[in-house]
């Protein structure tokens, strides 16, 4: 029987300076609090130590966990990974470098308390008062983030200012609905989950956070472009999806 109230999955490619520490807080938090946890750290191929330093750091932790798969695949792919094999009434993600610390999970546990199926966080304080980024992101990422945001809304996520934020939890019936049609396996993975999280009419929670970027993310100029196509992409799938229900529905 399945007691786990809380999974948290950590997707990690070449985190072996930061791991640890992450690892580390989360459980600080974590054990403070009245309910049952668990922790997956997922090595995405990582060519350093990632994962044979959660395995010696927390070899005593029955809490926490590592899949250390040997291939890289992206993101989204290792979130996916994750969260299905997770066991949590709620399952969170969050970035390796503690971007968003777990301490705004408090947030979110009253939000799932009163029915909600998605709770994300958001840089953005036109999606969340209080919400704010604490060391920014270039001006120049800012710009393109919030030029590109404007076409996210238009064919995929209305409503939702900041899509990208690394910390979002689902419901276990959320998690295996969602994630079992997602498809993007790099960055644009959010945008996908949240089209198909408003998809299936499930309520979405949106807290602020108080967000510090890391200075040596992944995310190049390069990727802005790549969300934009796949943000079409991922439009005309969940609008195929949306006639296949409409037809199974008129089967029935």
């Amino acid at each position: 029987m399945n007691n786990t109230y809380l999974s948290v999955i950590i997707p990690a490619y070449n985190e072996e300076k930061t791991i640890a520490g992450t690892i580390y807080k989360v459980l600080e938090h974590l054990k403070k609090q009245p309910y049952s946890f668990e922790i997956i750290a997922v090595s995405d191929g990582s060519k350093d130590g990632t994962a044979e330093i959660v395995k010696k750091e927390f070899a005593g932790e029955s809490a926490v966990s590592v899949i250390d798969r040997k291939e890289n695949h992206g993101k989204g792919y290792t979130v996916r990974e994750g969260m299905l094999k997770a066991k949590g009434e709620i399952r969170l993600f969050m970035d390796s470098d503690n971007a968003t610390d777990i301490s705004h999970f408090d947030l979110m546990k009253p939000l799932f308390d009163d029915g909600y199926n998605v709770v994300i966080g958001s840089r953005d304080p036109k999606d969340a008062p209080g919400a704010k980024q604490i060391v920014s992101q270039s001006w120049y990422k800012r710009i393109m983030g919030n030029m590109g945001n404007l076409f996210i809304q238009a064919l995929a996520v209305p409503g939702i200012w900041d899509t990208q934020c690394g910390f979002k939890a689902f419901t276990g019936e959320a998690v295996q609905k969602i994630f079992s049609l997602s498809r993007v396996d790099r960055w644009s993975f959010d945008i996908e989950a949240l089209a198909l999280a408003k998809m299936f009419n499930y309520k979405i929670g949106i807290i602020p956070v108080k967000w510090i970027n890391n200075p040596n993310t992944r995310v190049k100029l390069s990727t802005y472009f790549q969300f934009l196509w796949e943000t079409v992409k991922i439009s005309n799938y969940v609008r195929s999806l949306k006639k296949q229900m409409v037809v199974n529905l008129s089967v029935k």
